[in-house]
């Protein structure tokens, strides 16, 4: 039996299910680079050429073992811009007796595949993405009956079920979170380990000098890429990340400063979630460094549970409650995006460094996603669709099973609370903690009104004022809505004074 297998550009790993019993003398692998995935969003230059380059040095591996590849590029003349119409032409020129493909990762792939079966003579067989510790049935069963999801109950099974971090039936080391030991400051004078970039090769600077030319017009720089782009490199990246930086990841992991774009953030997830690296090896290599003393526990169950428990958690989400997911807005934040997103010009300096960083590295960490440029946007009640998009273009990892629940969810509460039990927003005080962006900044953070005050401290009050009829009864925020009962009359109307004038400005 000849088999057409169909390797997508998110799933460049080798043990993957729709490669697995392959026949180098019969079967043929098929990989496209088709223009409806370059342009679904307007995806960050960067973005395209990790993702188009890792394909192509893919191919090339599979090629070295003697596997028949047929390989669709951007620009060949031929190229008809889409999975389907690839998958046509393929079908002409080898006459498989069946295709076969790993189930997506995004809605709206499978609802392209599902369409298939109908389209094409030859069976299509999709077979389940293994390369999760989770299976989607798995993960429904423990959702089924829940009124709420909460990572923090899955993750603890996840960690039962893989016996990761865990001593017998305890966790290692007697509790399962150490996040309480993971939002320490950067001290002044400290200087985060220097981090391994690999430059481009000549693949992927042919990659990089197409999308320069047809992609001028999309956001982010091409000049400091340095990603990974094969599955040696990727693994590279792992080691060094385990040996310079996991022993800080803990302490640090909620830490921003100005200039310093990775500190000690483990940079593998555009690697990890384009298949280069396996969620199981990345674990594993985090355990036994803490095994072998190589790594504090606060620092490698910190980072372990990102993986094994917060991945996990929002992909088993997506695919639950997708598409109608998408379309919940609990605060009927109504907002449009501001324009500082694409073009960096804001006088607020955290973000000003994060959407520069973003641009430079199609990348920022996760405090900077949820805390500076998340919080603004929540608190400034902007479109949870034009934030997703955001979020969707501009990061070299993000793909809509990720990127949708961290962002709808996590940062927006825009679900209500099925995924996080409250919403993650903060004042200027909580940068200014964790950060010395606010030194840089043309607002004072210590200032709670007027033009000068940094706008996160009356934003914050008037986010919760304004959803005090949906927010108020969270027992999460009980805290802060008896602080905002306490205020004047006259307080509530200068907060909400300067809420309106600073966003008036939004719009200009």
């Amino acid at each position: 039996m000849k088999t057409l297998r169909f390797v997508l550009g998110d799933q460049l790993t080798r043990d993957l299910s729709s490669l697995k019993g392959i026949d180098p003398k019969r079967d043929v692998v098929l990989m496209a680079e088709v223009a409806d995935e370059t342009t679904y969003v307007r995806h960050h230059k960067q973005k395209i050429v990790f993702i188009l380059s890792a394909m192509r040095h893919f191919a090339a591996d599979l090629r070295a073992e003697g596997i028949t590849v047929d390989y669709i590029a951007l620009d060949d003349p031929a190229n008809t811009g889409s999975f389907t119409g690839e998958l046509t032409r393929a079908i002409r020129r080898h006459k498989p007796d069946r295709v076969v493909v790993t189930e997506p990762g995004e809605w709206r792939v499978r609802q392209m595949i599902d369409s298939w079966g109908a389209e094409f003579s030859v069976p299509i067989q999709m077979l389940e993405d293994d390369r999760f510790f989770c299976k989607l049935g798995q993960f429904a069963a423990w959702a089924e009956g829940r009124k709420q999801l909460r990572m923090e109950f899955f993750y603890r099974e996840m960690r039962r079920s893989t016996g990761i971090l865990m001593a017998g039936d305890k966790p290692a080391g007697g509790e399962w979170n150490y996040d309480s030991e993971n939002r320490k400051k950067l001290p002044a004078s400290y200087t985060p380990p220097r981090r391994k970039r690999f430059p481009p090769d000549a693949i992927t600077r042919d990659v990089a000098d197409m999308v320069a030319t047809r992609f001028a017009g999309h956001f982010g720089d091409l000049e400091a890429f340095g990603w990974p782009v094969t599955r040696a490199d990727a693994l590279k990246a792992l080691d060094h990340f385990i040996d310079t930086a996991l022993s800080g990841f803990g302490d640090y992991q909620d830490a921003m400063k100005e200039g310093e774009a990775f500190l000690h953030h483990s940079l593998l997830s555009p690697a990890l979630n384009a298949g280069l690296l396996t969620a199981r090896e990345v674990c594993a290599a985090a355990e036994a460094a803490w095994a072998e003393g190589r790594a504090p526990l606060n620092a490698v169950e910190g980072f372990i549970r990102q993986i094994l428990g917060w991945r996990e958690y929002v992909r088993g989400l997506y695919w639950l409650k997708m598409p109608a997911y998408a379309q919940t807005n609990a605060l009927n934040a109504v907002r449009p995006l501001p324009w500082f997103y694409w073009s960096g010009e804001t006088e607020m300096n955290c973000l000003r460094q994060c959407i520069a960083e973003t641009k430079a590295h199609a990348y920022a960490h996760h405090i900077q996603r949820l805390m500076v440029l998340g919080n603004f946007a929540l608190l400034a009640g902007i479109a949870p669709a034009e934030v997703e998009d955001w979020f969707l273009v501009v990061y070299a990892d993000a793909y809509d099973w990720v990127e949708l629940p961290n962002v709808h969810g996590m940062i927006l509460w825009a679900d209500g609370g099925y995924l996080a039990s409250k919403p993650y927003a903060a004042s200027g005080a909580y940068i200014d903690r964790m950060s010395n962006y606010c030194s840089g900044c043309a607002y004072d953070v210590k200032a709670k009104s007027g033009p000068k005050a940094c706008p996160f401290n009356y934003l914050y009050w008037d986010f919760l004022s304004r959803n005090t009829a949906t927010l108020e009864g969270n027992p999460r925020l009980g805290m802060p809505y008896r602080n905002l009962a306490k205020m004047t009359p006259e307080r509530r109307h200068e907060i909400a004074s300067d809420a309106e004038r600073f966003l008036e400005t939004l719009e200009s």
